[in-house]
């Protein structure tokens, strides 16, 4: 349990015939989960590049998904990070595998806990786990399973998988021979499992075939019995008339099925033109086919035809996406009006689109964050990012997109994100960058880097959350913005710990994470101290920025 005091008795008294009552309230610690790793841990099927746990702070659930060469009935757990770290971890002891030695609390690693730690728990079905503070905080855990088994035949155009029933039926073109098929894959046991007999070795398929499946983690000898048919399609077998297409503004994704076996050739041009380009750019996986088209032009209707067999399929067209420019990425409109302690600078003139702290700072001390003639062009004004010590705690010089709505008595509560659906390749930046000594410290956690540099932090987000995301910077309600949300489509970001004598030029190129996936939402945050949100920098930091720019390319 936390042993930190955070409030102060300000009178005892007592009568000798009368209890003593204690009805101070306790301080409210939020208890988070921040970090969960397992074994075996992988992505969703829609995004396998992505392995980190998907973690809501606001529905405290964490959902993470594994591959199956695990059971989930006794699933190690790798790394469990709490906030605060010297919050108590309460999980039900029955779902432990060794619960006199599973570590209730933070980890950073299986090498920061003593070798005889046991960290297994039977996920088979959602986990509650509790983060002690001063009060208890409920949080589910869910871990998902993912039985990757693909099939693919010589010459299949589709095919049914039915874990229930364990049926597998499988649709070849019409010339395909039923007693010599070519099986290349049947991974009914998962990608780690096994299947007996070697698919490889059964070619006649004119009745169905039986296969002994397991799991890997399950028991030598223990087998599920599938039954695998092969029918012809009668449809005709190469048909890609459901072919579909994802576009963006300089590229697009065209997706669609095919007969195995098969190659497709995909053609594009601009609507009004003759010729057709070839697409390069093919992979076929299975009855699968991706086509990436890139070298497109913004607001554009293209053509395209997808050939099987020198047979070409119905013309179809997609429309790319607006190039839209980042507003106000200048700096150079400002206003200004009177505040209670100096005067409150704005990032407008008439349309709100960024917004600093200002609004924070202005009721103890003077506005940090502030336009500068001292710009990257000689030109227009830049934002100064000032990190300043204000009478009670360190203010971090800020700019962002978004809103500060709030003052929570020194902390400040803010909403990140403007709408935004486009997909820039690059955020430009010009920056130029002065560090001072980490002298200031507003949370233990962070007296480590007392003495060291301080840090400026540039970065660039693309979400589809469905409304602005809530920041609150209070220690005991704290929440944050997470770069590796799973509402984060894109990212890019620029840390840098040294000084600048003149301006800098970057590109932040942005990772698309999710390429099938629309943003809502443009994040774009620029610090003078990277830890501002903890109250920790320099109080001698200044970062200036100046014409920001959304690249497409």
């Amino acid at each position: 349990m936390i042993k930190k005091i955070l409030y102060s008795i300000f009178a005892l008294s007592f009568l000798a015939s009368c209890a003593i009552e204690n009805d101070i309230p306790y301080p409210q610690i939020v208890g988070s989960i921040t970090a969960f790793e397992v074994e075996g841990q992988r992505g969703p099927e829609d995004n396998e590049g992505s392995t980190a746990a998907v973690i809501d702070a606001n529905a405290r659930t964490v959902t993470v998904y594994v591959n199956d060469s695990v059971d989930v009935r006794e699933l190690k757990i790798t790394r469990l990070a709490l906030d605060p770290r010297d919050a108590e971890l309460v999980v039900d002891s029955a779902l432990c595998d060794d619960a006199e030695h599973f570590p209730f609390g933070h980890f950073a690693s299986l090498d920061s806990i003593p070798v005889s730690s046991n960290t297994r728990v039977d996920f088979s079905k959602p986990v509650n786990m509790t983060i002690q503070t001063y009060q208890d905080y409920v949080w589910k855990v869910t871990v998902e399973q993912i039985i990757d088994r693909k099939v693919d035949v010589e010459g299949m155009t589709s095919c049914v998988i039915d874990p229930s029933t364990r049926n597998v039926i499988i649709y070849v073109g019409s010339d395909q021979d039923l007693s010599n098929i070519t099986v290349k894959t049947l991974n009914l046991g998962g990608e780690f499992g096994e299947v007996t007999p070697n698919p490889a070795d059964v070619h006649d398929f004119t009745t169905s075939q039986k296969f002994y499946a397991r799991l890997n983690w399950e028991p030598e000898g223990q087998y599920s019995t599938w039954n695998v048919f092969v029918y012809h399609d009668e449809g005709g077998g190469s048909s890609t008339s459901n072919s579909d297409v994802f576009a963006r503004v300089t590229s697009a994704t065209l997706t669609g099925n095919i007969q195995s076996g098969k190659t497709p050739v995909v053609e594009y041009k601009e609507q009004s033109a003759s010729d057709w380009q070839t697409v390069s750019d093919v992979s076929v996986s299975s009855t699968k086919f991706t086509a990436n088209i890139t070298g497109l032009s913004a607001s554009t209707t293209y053509s395209y035809r997808v050939s099987v067999d020198g047979v070409a399929g119905a013309e179809k067209t997609f429309t790319t996406v607006a190039a839209t420019p980042l507003e106000n990425g200048s700096f150079d409109n400002w206003s200004s009006e009177a505040a209670n302690n100096g005067t409150l600078w704005m990032p407008w003139t008439t349309t709100e689109f960024w917004d600093t702290g200002n609004k924070g700072a202005t009721t103890i001390g003077d506005s940090n964050s502030t336009p500068t003639d001292e710009t990257c062009n000689g030109s227009g004004k830049a934002a100064s990012l000032q990190t300043k010590w204000v009478v009670l705690k360190l203010a971090a010089g800020n700019i962002f997109t978004g809103t500060y709505v709030k003052t929570d008595g020194t902390n400040g509560i803010l909403s990140f994100g403007r709408p935004f659906t486009s997909f820039p390749t690059k955020l430009r930046i010009h920056y130029k960058y002065t560090s001072s000594t980490i002298n200031r410290i507003g949370d233990d956690d962070m007296e480590h880097l007392r003495g060291k540099a301080d840090s400026c932090h540039i970065y660039i987000a693309l979400t589809d959350w469905d409304q602005p995301y809530e920041i609150r910077t209070r220690p005991e309600k704290r929440q944050l913005f997470n770069k590796s949300d799973s509402h984060v489509i894109a990212y890019a970001e620029h840390i840098q710990g040294k000084s600048d004598d003149t301006y800098q030029t970057k590109d932040l190129e942005l990772d698309y994470r999710y390429t099938n996936r629309t943003p809502k939402y443009i994040l774009i945050v620029a610090s003078a101290s990277k830890y501002g949100d903890y109250f920790t920098g320099g109080d001698q930091s200044r970062l200036l920025v100046d014409n920001f720019e959304l690249i497409y390319e």
